[in-house]
């Protein structure tokens, strides 16, 4: 073999990974003759310790990352500390977490039974991302004891930049890591090893010794790019037997690298890009085509940052046309307009993760979102009338949030009442973040790396490597003070829905076309209705996307500017309509779902 590509525990199991798979269709094309095999051995230890605990661990980083540290270097008590601290937030009150040296007596054999059937290989490649640097590590440690002429590679965004250096300066058992993007940097380092060139040209690829700067280097169209190849994956299910019964598997897809907004101050995730670049909703479309064909698979999720704004909806258009049930997941900015929902719902868009991240307007602009409490609205909005389910976090303790700014999210959790929980998370430091980066315009005094590495790893290894996760000096004991009323009416609110035996909606509408009737059902279960008629119901339908008082007042028939200010001030109120500044939007959504969604009322 020359070489294998394996993606380490702890992905979702139910996903191939697109970098592997990408990595062996790019060399592939380049090199017709390369014999590449791809790897998920997390497949089999979700099987060995099975499929609901696996996803519990895998949901939360630190429980993850502590799992292969505990046999990376044994004998050590802090990652067993550090798996009981984080799995107990993921497997809640009343439940056992799990034997954490059961767990790593069945990683360790779940690796040993892979290495025992890994060929010969003259390059081993681990894509090491979200949750996979210590698993990633330790296969590579053991993979270069029994196969020690074989070169040993690490990629992904647990590598980008420094980060790969790091990995080298504190890991004997690697050779090279290549920082950003993988395609052309492997392929150079591939030609290099087999003699094809005398040396590394890559701009991107970091070995001991290397001297000067390490810069990405990628693809500059990645429509020019093959599809990602999955089948190897699925040989791995089949393999599994009866055991894989109950995995459904969904295909990952990719519309875009990097993000076009980037401007987000709490953000790390582009760290492997440079810059933005999309495929056409043409290109995407005939691949989720093909990709559907091949593996007779409907269930897909777009990997990007965010989709790209414009061409999502043409996306969806073109899915819808291929007659397919299929189920979609994509990340999306707030904007979209409710037209452009209902098409994507309609092309198969069924889950969203969203950047809500704030429900106030002036914190959303600390964070560096561009967009507003309205705007979030609106998106929850129409993703409830559409039955798209929607993810989405509200962050706390951002550094510099104010008073007035907790009052605000404190005020517009009420009108957010009828859509989908938010999830708070705490805020945290990502390496290379704006915040990060410019500490000061924050507030941060100092920054280091985060007290769980301790944990992970031991100082003369830690002392090494580069954080991903950092901590800081600032206003932190404030601002968890600050925010504690805010985690309290959240879960306050969830507890609300759940003890709600109502299941027709929390703010709903019924059109008459004379008149509408309104349904509204309070957080204590109270049922209110209201009617609307003649202009009232107008003004209401006119603004069940964003509007301003202006726009109201030149389309109502002949009502006075302070008149429709009254009204609006009147349902805002009752919490029947949001009104920030000049802007306003009706929060109710159709009870009739089969209604179409047309821009008109």
């Amino acid at each position: 073999m020359d070489i294998v590509l394996i993606s380490p525990p702890w992905p979702l199991f139910n996903r191939p990974s697109v970098q592997v798979g990408a990595l062996k269709s790019f060399l592939k094309s380049r090199e017709p003759g390369l014999q590449i095999r791809t790897y998920h051995p997390y497949l089999r230890l979700a099987s060995e310790i099975g499929f609901d605990e696996y996803l519990k661990i895998s949901q939360s980083s630190w429980a993850a990352e502590s799992v292969f540290a505990a046999l990376l270097f044994p004998g050590r008590k802090g990652p067993e500390e550090l798996f009981k601290k984080a799995a107990a937030g993921r497997f809640g009150r009343g439940q056992a977490v799990p034997d954490f040296k059961k767990i790593t007596a069945c990683a360790e054999q779940t690796v040993e039974a892979f290495l025992e059937r890994l060929p010969d290989v003259r390059l081993a490649g681990l894509s090491l991302c979200l949750n996979q640097l210590t698993a990633g590590l330790y296969i590579a440690k053991r993979l270069k004891q029994r196969l020690p002429e074989t070169a040993v590679v690490v990629g992904g965004a647990s590598c980008s930049g420094i980060l790969g250096k790091g990995l080298l300066d504190a890991f004997s058992f690697i050779d090279y890591a290549v920082t950003g993007e993988g395609e052309l940097p492997l392929l150079d380092l591939w030609h290099f090893l087999s003699g094809k060139k005398e040396e590394i040209t890559s701009r991107a690829v970091y070995w001991r010794g290397r001297e000067g700067a390490v810069r990405k280097e990628q693809v500059s169209d990645i429509s020019s790019l093959p599809l990602p190849d999955f089948d190897d994956y699925f040989s791995e299910i089949s393999r599994l037997g009866s055991r894989a019964s109950g995995i459904v598997p969904l295909l990952p897809i990719e519309a875009s690298r990097g993000c076009w907004w980037s401007r987000c101050n709490f953000c790390n995730l582009n760290l492997q890009w440079k810059g933005y670049r999309a495929k056409s909703p043409e290109k995407i479309a005939r691949e989720i085509d093909y990709l559907s064909q091949r593996y007779m698979v409907l269930d897909f999720a777009f990997m990007d940052n965010c989709l790209p704004p414009r061409q999502a909806p043409v996306i969806f258009e073109l899915t819808r046309r291929h007659k397919r049930d299929y189920s979609f997941f994509a990340e999306l900015r707030t904007g979209h307009s409710r037209q452009d929902l209902a098409v994507m719902a309609s092309g198969g868009l069924k889950d969203v993760q969203v950047g809500i991240e704030a429900l106030s307007t002036s914190l959303l602009a600390r964070l560096g979102k561009g967009t507003s409490a309205m705007n979030n609205l609106a998106v929850m909005r129409h993703c409830t009338e559409l039955g798209i389910n929607l993810q989405a976090n509200l962050i706390l303790h951002f550094p510099g949030s104010s008073d007035e700014e907790i009052r605000q999210t404190m005020e517009n959790l009420d009108f957010a009442w009828p859509f989908a929980s938010l999830k708070t998370v705490s805020f945290w430091m990502g390496m290379e973040s704006p915040v990060c980066r410019h500490p000061a315009r924050f507030g941060i005094k100092a920054k280091g790396p985060h007290r769980f590495y301790s944990l992970l790893f031991p100082h003369s290894t830690a002392d090494k490597l580069e954080a991903l996760i950092l901590e800081y000096r600032g206003d932190r004991k404030k601002q968890r003070r600050m925010w504690k009323k805010v985690e309290k009416k959240v879960k306050e609110m969830k507890r609300a829905k759940a003890a709600l035996s109502d299941t027709q909606g929390l703010l709903t509408y019924r059109d008459g076309r004379q008149f509408l009737i309104i349904r509204q059902v309070l957080p204590d279960g109270t049922i209110l209705r209201h009617r609307l008629t003649g202009p009232s119901r107008s003004l209401y339908l006119a603004c069940l996307e964003p509007v301003s008082l202006d726009y109201l007042a030149e389309t109502a028939e002949g009502l006075p500017r302070e008149k429709i200010a009254a009204f609006v001030d009147d349902l805002h109120a009752k919490r029947l309509m949001f009104r920030e500044g000049e802007r306003v939007i009706s929060l109710a959504i159709r009870e009739n779902k089969y209604a179409p969604i047309d821009g008109k009322q």
